[in-house]
C-alpha cells in the first residue's frame, strides 16, 4: 500500500515539474490573479447590451478593464446630436461599490464632471452593473431631472424656462459660453 502512495506522490511531483518547465519554455510571466471585481466586470462586459447610440472603449487597452470610456450620442431630447464621453473607474470592490463616473454640461452633472445618478450613490446594489449605469446615463440625456441636480443653475433654468434651457444646451454643445462657463464643442 505504501508503494502505491509513493508512486502517486511521485506522479504528482513530476506533473508539477512538467508544468513548471512548460511555463519556463514559453517565457510568459505568471498570470496575474484577478480580483473579484475584475472577474465580475469581465462578465458584465461580455453581457453588455448597449443602446445603438452608445459606444464603449478601453483607453488603457484591453488589459485594463477597470477604466472605461463610454460615448453617448443621444438621438432624442435636449441633447440630440451631441457627443458625450464619460470616464468610468471601476473599483476593485465592484460590484459592492459603484463605479466612479465623470462628465460635465448637464443639470445632473456638475462642472467638475460628477454625475448625479441615484444608482451611483445610495441606490447602488451589487446586482446592478455597468449596463445599468449606461442606461441610466442615457436616461439623464433624454429626461434631465431638475428635482435632484448637481448643477443647480442648470436645473433652475430647466424647471423655469425649458426653452432657454434648450438654447443653452445647443450653445454649449456648439462650444462656447453659457453665462460665465465655457463648454467645449461636443457636436
Amino acid at each position: 500500500m505504501t508503494k502505491v502512495t509513493d508512486v502517486v506522490l511521485n506522479l504528482i511531483k513530476i506533473k508539477g515539474q512538467k508544468k513548471e518547465e512548460a511555463a519556463n519554455t514559453n517565457e510568459r510571466p505568471p498570470a496575474k490573479k484577478q480580483s473579484p471585481g475584475e472577474l465580475r466586470l469581465h462578465k458584465d462586459i461580455a453581457e453588455l447590451n448597449l443602446p445603438k447610440n452608445t459606444k464603449v472603449t478601453f483607453p488603457n487597452g484591453k488589459d485594463d478593464l477597470m477604466n472605461i470610456e463610454v460615448t453617448l450620442r443621444p438621438d432624442e431630447g435636449y441633447y440630440v446630436g451631441g457627443i458625450f464621453v464619460f470616464s468610468f473607474h471601476v473599483p476593485h470592490a465592484y460590484p459592492h461599490e459603484p463605479s466612479k463616473v465623470r462628465f460635465i454640461t448637464h443639470p445632473n452633472i456638475d462642472l467638475e464632471g460628477n454625475v448625479c445618478l441615484n444608482i451611483l450613490r445610495e441606490d447602488w446594489k451589487p446586482v446592478l452593473n455597468i449596463n445599468t449605469i449606461i442606461y441610466g446615463l442615457n436616461l439623464l440625456f433624454i429626461q434631465p431631472n431638475h428635482e435632484d441636480p448637481l448643477n443647480h443653475d442648470a436645473a433652475v433654468v430647466l424647471r423655469d424656462d425649458p426653452q432657454k434651457f434648450q438654447r443653452d444646451v445647443q450653445a454649449a454643445m456648439l462650444g462656447g459660453y453659457v453665462g460665465q462657463v465655457y463648454f467645449p464643442r461636443c457636436k
